[in-house]
């Protein structure tokens, strides 16, 4: 197989959109792209002729990378302190021609990438998850993937059936794009104008809050429920002193709010909206998860 090095480095994107989703981390999903370019960069050279489809042999590989690490992680992230959230994703990640150096920028903003089915994808058994974004992002086959987790096609069929169920009940009452933005909007304009009654009234009864301040910033370590708790969790997130601006802007994919303070992004907040109320807000307050975001 003549595969020179130009074209294997070609995979990269690939590779890093794939671990992305598995982990909802770029620095997790580039040191797992590096691990595998690692492993077949060091193979002799008689076995990487051998090798028919390098993307094929570099997927499964990554995959089963980010599968040892799902399992030995055990839903735990040791040393994260608080509330642990997906990476967002700027909008500028998109429509690039010239090969980024920053991994963020080879993330293709899909339905699979949004906050809520990265979230959803986290509380999924690691077999699960990569039985699914295997199959129904990437195409793999059952063959292929039952190959990675020690499973026949069969069984990885099930298994990605089952991820597939939970994400159907999570789509079940999904808002449309256009009526999820105007939520968003009206979410940003009560929160920036202080409108506790406004903001109460764009939320479902049993409406969840969570805030990843990575103990780099304050924020709440459990998350809030209901009504009642989330309106005063919104409202004075941002209280210390100096103003902060609100505005709209995709985010995963999606509308969601871009806080700013002065040039600064101080956070990034995500939704889930069903039936065209907010049932889960997820407010990403890491300064380290918004470094792209303050980028020129």
């Amino acid at each position: 197989m003549d595969e020179s090095p130009r074209d294997v480095a070609r995979e990269r994107a690939h590779l890093v959109n794939l671990a992305f989703r598995m982990f909802g981390s770029t620095a997790e999903a580039e040191a797992v792209v590096q691990q595998a370019y690692a492993l077949w960069y060091t193979m002799p050279e008689t076995e990487r002729d051998a090798i028919a489809v390098p993307r094929a042999w570099l997927t499964r590989t990554a995959a089963r990378i980010c599968l040892d690490i799902l399992a030995s992680r055990r839903g735990s992230r040791d040393g994260y302190v608080g509330e642990w959230l997906p990476e967002p994703v700027p909008h500028t990640s998109v429509g690039r021609n010239a090969p980024p150096a920053d991994p963020l920028d080879r993330i293709t903003l899909d339905e699979s990438v949004s906050m809520a089915l990265l979230v959803l994808l986290d509380s999924l058994a690691p077999e699960e998850r990569v039985a699914f974004v295997l199959h129904d992002v990437f195409g793999v086959s059952f063959d292929a993937i039952g190959d990675i987790v020690g499973r026949t096609a069969r069984e990885s069929r099930t298994l990605a059936s089952n991820a597939r169920r939970n994400i159907h009940r999570l789509r079940s009452h999904e808002t449309s794009p256009e009526a999820h933005t105007a939520v968003v909007r009206a979410f940003g304009e009560a929160w920036e104008s202080g409108d506790a009654t406004a903001l109460a009234a764009l939320l479902a009864p049993d409406v969840v809050a969570l805030a990843d301040g990575g103990g780099r910033v304050m924020a709440e370590e459990q998350p809030f429920r209901g009504v009642t708790r989330v309106v005063p969790l919104v409202l004075h997130v941002f209280d210390e002193p100096g103003d902060v601006e609100i505005t709209t802007q995709p985010v995963n994919g999606q509308s969601g709010l871009v806080v700013r303070r002065g040039l600064s992004v101080v956070g990034v907040v995500s939704f889930n909206i069903s039936d065209s109320l907010v049932t889960d807000v997820w407010m990403v307050l890491n300064p380290e998860k918004l470094e792209r975001w303050n980028r020129g």
